[in-house]
């Protein structure tokens, strides 16, 4: 189901709601400058939203590119990594797992000598 799609008509219905029921209401708007006079609230608005956007965009790119900069983080090899698994029978009831597997790794640094 198209769910970004039905949440953006939401949404600009929504707009389109506040800008009709805002066409008549006016406000002017001083730069110190210069004043501009009878400009419709919603416009204002939709203006003052669009430059808070250009104005975040920069800080939001810069925070982007610093973690795309990372190096990502590097796996803790585990213990276990390097050795291959034994079979079933060094892991029997009668033998110790523990002793079984140091007999493993003793008998494997004798085969790299």
């Amino acid at each position: 189901m198209p769910w970004r799609l039905i949440v953006f008509i939401l949404i600009f219905a929504v707009f389109m709601v506040f800008i009709a029921f805002n066409l008549e209401n006016k406000c002017d708007i001083n730069f110190g400058f210069t004043k501009i006079e009878q400009v419709p609230v919603f416009i204002t608005i939709f203006t003052s939203f669009i430059l808070g956007v250009f104005c975040a965009l920069p800080l939001i790119l810069h925070i982007k590119k610093k973690q795309k900069d990372k190096p990502p983080k590097e796996k803790k090899p585990k213990i276990d990594d390097d050795i291959p698994m034994m079979d079933d029978a060094a892991y029997s009831d009668t033998i110790d797992p523990k002793a079984a597997r140091e007999k493993f790794l003793a008998e494997r640094k004798k085969g790299k000598k």
